[in-house]
């Protein structure tokens, strides 16, 4: 245990905290049990050291569940090591990496009860149906990809607020007037639509592209076999499924087709589209009036965000695929989505979104109640069309 005290003490140290995600303002410290969960390359790892950093470093400990030490030591072992030394926080980071994790901490935690543990997990992995129930033990948060704003604050140094969407939707235009004295949306809007979800761009496109490919076939390769079950003889025809979404988005999927297409048959079909959505590779929705239920087909399929689409992308980005993807990676984290029979994104069954570019007009949405234009290009709005970079504000 004394090598991964000094491990953890090294790693800590090392760790900057001049940009802090938008999660360090939302999560209570103050809980025992602490889940945060995403996708790959989201920034769990930098996250998880930072709260040690800001907690410091006495009676901490930070572990990588793919450590050596895991092949003859158990969860158990090291916790129950660390709480009578004077241990306070462990910080267990890619718990999914470890076969007996929430038997373990259900241990754990009723056994060392002042001990606080928080652990990272892939977004597939779902923590309230382990082996062992830790829906009463364990808080759980979500850390997404940069949003514009930490985009801004990240590569850019522009620190600014973010804003709820019911404040968006009332007062876009005062929030649009006060954001514009300090930078100019439209000199960095289209960097961040290419480079700007992750947090790991040097300024080198191609190498950009080629870590973000990496971490979707990891996602595909790593995590669907180990966390899903999914055999591994499915994996290439799930690559080629994704290929092909990605080469329609947005996509109106037709499953008899599509899975004649990929090969698959219509039951594990439907599963992997929703595994793909929980992974966030894609964005799945569906009608308003639709029932959700595990057989149920989305009624429409967009790539997660728009860097997806450029690592991806074969042909000419459509701009308004761009558009729309945009806005689904900001509405998501904390928002209910679905299509509305007019319009194109329906907000928590209340406000519905039409986007377009600056040209684009009311006409379709003009009897609805609550609905707002979302253009492109445009710096201020008036009335109920909203420029489209302040959704990037969010969060």
């Amino acid at each position: 245990m004394e090598k991964l005290l000094e491990k953890s003490i090294i790693k800590i140290s090392r760790v900057k905290i001049n940009f802090l995600r938008y999660l360090h303002d939302e999560i209570d410290l103050d809980q025992r049990f602490i889940a945060i969960k995403g996708a790959r390359g989201s920034g769990k790892t930098t996250f998880l050291l930072q709260i040690a950093k800001k907690y410091g470093a006495k009676n901490v400990l930070y572990v990588a569940l793919d450590d050596l030490y895991f092949t003859n030591h158990t969860i158990y072992d090291l916790a129950e090591t660390f709480y009578r030394k004077g241990g306070k926080l462990l910080l267990l980071d890619e718990v999914h990496k470890y076969s007996n994790w929430s038997r373990e901490l259900k241990l754990i935690y009723d056994d060392f009860d002042d001990l606080k543990v928080f652990f990272t997990s892939s977004s597939l992995l779902d923590i309230y149906k382990g082996e062992s129930d830790l829906s009463r033990r364990v808080t759980s948060y979500f850390l997404k990809e940069l949003s514009f704003r930490e985009f801004l604050s990240f590569k850019k140094n522009i620190q600014l607020p973010s804003h709820s969407l019911e404040a968006l939707l009332q007062n876009h235009q005062s929030i649009a007037l006060t954001l514009l004295q300090d930078f100019k949306p439209f000199v960095h809007f289209e960097e961040y639509l290419k480079y700007g979800a992750f947090p790991y761009y040097d300024n080198d496109p191609f190498s950009y592209y080629q870590k973000l490919l990496q971490t979707i076939q990891l996602i595909l390769e790593i995590d669907l076999p180990g966390i899903e079950h999914i055999e591994y003889h499915n994996i290439a025809k799930i690559k080629r499924l994704l290929y092909v979404l990605s080469s329609n988005v947005p996509y109106t999927p037709n499953i008899q087709k599509l899975s004649t297409q990929v090969d698959l048959n219509r039951n594990l079909l439907v599963r992997v589209l929703q595994l793909l959505d929980k992974s966030s590779l894609i964005h799945t929705l569906y009608q308003q009036s639709k029932s959700i239920s595990t057989m149920n087909k989305p009624d429409k399929i967009w790539l997660r965000n728009t860097n997806m689409m450029y690592a991806i992308a074969q042909n000419e980005i459509d701009k308004g695929t761009l558009r729309e993807t945009f806005m689904l990676q900001n509405l998501v984290l904390t928002h209910e989505l679905a299509l509305p029979a007019k319009g194109d994104i329906l907000v928590d069954q209340k406000y519905t979104l039409e986007i377009g570019g600056k040209t684009k007009s009311k006409k379709q949405i003009d009897a609805i109640e609550n609905a707002y234009i979302v253009k492109d290009d445009i710096e201020i709005g008036v009335s109920n069309t909203i420029p489209i970079w302040l959704f990037g504000f969010l969060y």
